[in-house]
């Protein structure tokens, strides 16, 4: 029995899990949506936002928001950071150690008392840097 199964999902949440977990990349909800008609033809856009919503409940997935852009979907459930290029918004996984003190320094500046930190990388990946230095060649 699958863990979807064993906790009671129905065959359109287990679609859209099912989705996630065999990605690569952090899809967004349209493209979650996409690969999920692919499995199951009849699976509203509504279903799979909604399943989106119960899936992050459940602590089945993560959700990774960057201010005004598309809301991700992540596999990964543990603590990690994330590299965003600004040209064609891939997003890449990092594995960083939290530095004690980088968090301590961050709480004081803020005054917030912290429960979690995650660094943003924002750069251009490799294949957006060269077709870059190509066009101003």
């Amino acid at each position: 029995m699958t863990d979807a199964a064993k906790l009671g999902f129905t065959k359109q949440r287990t679609v859209v899990l099912q989705v996630i977990r065999e990605s690569d990349v952090h899809l967004t909800a349209n493209e979650v949506f996409e690969r999920s008609r692919r499995l199951l033809p009849g699976i509203s856009f509504a279903t799979v936002y909604n399943s989106l919503k119960y899936l992050k409940s459940q602590r089945q997935i993560g959700e990774i928001r960057f201010g005004n852009d598309a809301t991700r979907y992540d596999r990964r459930l543990t603590r990690h950071d994330h590299a965003m290029c600004s040209g064609c918004g891939r997003l890449v996984d990092l594995d960083l150690p939290v530095v004690p003190e980088i968090l301590k320094k961050a709480a004081l500046m803020s005054k917030f008392e912290p429960e979690s930190i995650e660094f943003i990388l924002r750069g251009k990946c490799a294949e957006c840097s060269q077709s870059q230095n190509k066009v101003g060649q």
